[in-house]
């Protein structure tokens, strides 16, 4: 069957909200290291890894072996009604670097699935469905998660289960925050926390849920710090904090292995799902014990940490520490960062991200003025030229990366090669149009 053929099946059986990439799709087959090939045979290099997801990259032994042994035991599935010993030791090693103290674990199956269930947490610890988050972030495909998402594409409803407030963001490229320093950025941001506690709250809010870095938002982030600062506010209020890092967990960020710990602080609640389980439907919320421990009705998850999940998380983990793929996306990051910087591109309006985290907004040249079309010519050129990489951004004009951790200095040069040609025909077409 054609990829076409296929295309036509896909449009007649899938909803029209789910829109592959590309002008022509491409169905991916198979996979090794940080490389992919598609029905027809060609291969590309993958800097986008299924959305962060695929964070080892493609037909690791180590993981594809902790699978195979699980399913060989024949028990795929059991549910949380009984003991299920993979999950209990994936949750040991989670709680353990969480940073989090007196940490539990709940195992979900994806990253909104964390994010519910840590604002079914925090509402319910606190008694209230008042939440503070954040302009241009994205927290999942839930009725509750799409109520705290801050942008507007990706919003679907005006219905909620949730009275939300929303704080600014970290764009201080046009935003109203644009041009401060990181003192004044943070000093400002407080201000407009507790003016919007005065004024837009009843006084008992619950929690603030934020990413580190804004994912589906351009890898958009505040000064490092600035979670400190907030968190000393939320804590004179008794208000909760969840950090959302189903993009930034597991040392993407290379300083770090959590996007938080960049603020000297540490949030009540942690989410994080995509690159633990490297393919595999896994996610889950870290809290404080008497955090998760405050529901008063019973619970229970059909699907969340099953085995074989629970297995490939657990290989994904040791992997992660044992290869040291912190320090290898914080060198071959700082690779990635300063060769987008020296293309020096016009139609660059700025590099943003940490490590194997990296984004570049396109703009209309001379100006500040948004240029999705560029963003879409980026996307084609890159893969008619073998790259892969994601789309997004309030505007639609931010090229996403995030490579596997695996991913080789050689391999980063060899994007960064293909980037700058794809960048070139963009700007050409820029001052022609």
């Amino acid at each position: 069957m054609s990829t076409d053929e296929l295309l036509s099946r896909h449009r007649a059986v899938m909803p029209n909200w789910i829109s592959p990439l590309y002008a022509e799709p491409i169905e991916l087959v198979s996979g090794e290291g940080c490389r992919v090939a598609d029905a027809s045979g060609r291969t590309y290099l993958d800097f986008f890894g299924g959305v962060l997801t695929n964070m080892i990259g493609y037909d690791i032994p180590e993981i594809s072996d902790a699978v195979r042994a699980q399913i060989d035991r024949g028990i795929a599935h059991s549910s949380t009604l009984y003991l299920i010993r993979k999950q209990v030791e994936l949750a040991e090693k989670i709680a353990k670097v969480s940073g989090i103290p007196d940490a539990k674990v709940f195992l979900a199956n994806s990253g909104t699935e964390a994010n519910d269930t840590a604002l079914m947490l925090a509402t319910q610890y606190r008694r209230s469905n008042q939440i503070l988050a954040v302009r241009n972030s994205y927290h999942g495909r839930s009725f509750a998660a799409l109520a705290v998402t801050g942008q507007r594409s990706w919003s679907a409803t005006s219905l909620s289960p949730l009275s939300v407030s929303y704080l600014h963001s970290g764009d201080r490229l046009r935003g109203v925050f644009a041009g401060l320093s990181d003192a004044e950025y943070i000093a400002r941001s407080v201000t407009d926390l507790r003016e919007v506690l005065a004024t837009t709250t009843a006084g008992d809010v619950a929690c603030l849920i934020a990413e580190p870095i804004q994912g589906v938002g351009g890898f958009v982030a505040p000064p490092d710090g600035y979670f400190k600062a907030i968190k000393e506010v939320l804590d004179e209020h008794g208000i909760l904090w969840i950090s959302d890092e189903v993009q930034t967990g597991w040392g993407r960020t290379g300083e770090h292995f959590w996007g938080y710990q960049a603020h000297d602080a540490v949030p009540d609640m942690l989410t994080f799902a995509k690159g633990i389980g490297n393919g595999f439907a896994l996610g889950g919320v870290i809290a404080r014990a008497e955090v998760m421990d405050c529901l008063s009705a019973v619970s229970f998850n059909t699907f969340g940490g099953n085995p074989i999940s629970a297995s490939a998380g657990q290989a994904v983990l040791d992997y992660v520490l044992s290869h040291d793929l912190q320090s290898n996306a914080a060198r071959v990051g700082d690779v990635l960062h300063a060769g987008v910087r020296g293309l020096a591109s016009p139609i660059v309006a700025e590099v943003r991200g940490k490590g194997l985290m990296l984004a570049f907004e396109l703009v209309r040249p001379g100006t500040l003025d948004p240029a999705p079309e560029l963003a879409l010519r980026v996307l084609e050129e890159t893969k008619a030229n073998g790259l892969l990489v994601g789309k997004g951004g309030l505007y639609g004009n931010v090229i996403r990366m995030g490579p596997p951790l695996t991913l080789t200095e050689a391999e980063a040069k060899e994007g960064l090669d293909i980037l700058a040609a794809a960048l070139a025909a963009a700007h050409q077409q820029a001052v022609t149009a």
